[in-house]
C-alpha cells in the first residue's frame, strides 16, 4: 500500500471541487508519505515533532527518499515543517516517477511540467488497488483528498468516511489540511495585490 501513489490516482480518477493545484498536492504527498512512514514503524511523533527511527527500505523509491530526507538531530522536525520542506515540487516528483514506471501516460494535468496536456493513469493493479482504497472510504485517504477539496461523499450504500482511529494520522492530516489553507490564503493575497497593482496603472 502507497499511500501518495492511492491519493494521486484518486486526485486523476475522482471529481473533485475544483481543480488541484500543484503546489496543495505537493503538500498532501508529503503528508501522505509521512503516514506511511508511521505505519511503517520508522517514524512516530513527539506532540508535533517527527521522531526518526530506523531508514526504510521498501520496493517504493520515493518512501525510502522521504525516510532519508528527516531531520536526524533535535529538536527534530515539526510535522508542518516536514510538510513545507519535503513538499517542495513533490507532485512533480511522483509524475516523473509514475511515468517512468508506466503507471501514467498520454496527456498531463495543467498543473504539471513539460506542456499542459492531462496524464491519464493506465489501468493498472496500482490504480485498481488505489480505487478499492477509495471505494471502502479508508480514513486516511479520505482525509488527504478532503483537504484537496474532493470529498468522500456518502451514497446509498456508503457511509460517511470515519476519522483515523490513529492520533499521529490525525495530527498530519489537521496540517495538511492548516498547510493547504494557508498556501490558499496566500494565493488570495497574491491576487488582491495584483489586481491592486492593476488597477493603480489603469487609473487615469
Amino acid at each position: 500500500m502507497s499511500t501518495p501513489r492511492d491519493l494521486f490516482f484518486v486526485t486523476l480518477d475522482v471529481p473533485g471541487t475544483h481543480p488541484v493545484e500543484q503546489g496543495d498536492l505537493s503538500l498532501a504527498l508529503a503528508g501522505a508519505e509521512l503516514v506511511d512512514l508511521l505505519s511503517a514503524g520508522s517514524v512516530s511523533l513527539d506532540g508535533e515533532r517527527i521522531l526518526p527511527g530506523l531508514v526504510p527500505t521498501t520496493d517504493d523509491r520515493l518512501l525510502d527518499q522521504a525516510g532519508a530526507a528527516l531531520v536526524r538531530e533535535a529538536p527534530y522536525e515539526t510535522v508542518e515543517d516536514w510538510l513545507w520542506r519535503r513538499g517542495r515540487g513533490l507532485a512533480s516528483t511522483y509524475v516523473d516517477v509514475l511515468e517512468a514506471t508506466g503507471q501514467v501516460a498520454g496527456r498531463r494535468h495543467r498543473w504539471m511540467p513539460r506542456g499542459s496536456d492531462r496524464p491519464v493513469p493506465v489501468d493498472s493493479p496500482a490504480r485498481r488497488a488505489a480505487a478499492d482504497r477509495w471505494a471502502d472510504r479508508e480514513p486516511v485517504l479520505a482525509g488527504l483528498a478532503a483537504a484537496l477539496g474532493i470529498p468522500a461523499e456518502a451514497d446509498d450504500e456508503a457511509e460517511e468516511a470515519a476519522e483515523p482511529d490513529d492520533e499521529a494520522a490525525l495530527t498530519v492530516l489537521a496540517a495538511v489540511h492548516d498547510a493547504v489553507q494557508e498556501l490558499e490564503a496566500v494565493r488570495q493575497r497574491r491576487r488582491i495585490e495584483d489586481a491592486a497593482f492593476d488597477n493603480i496603472w489603469r487609473a487615469p
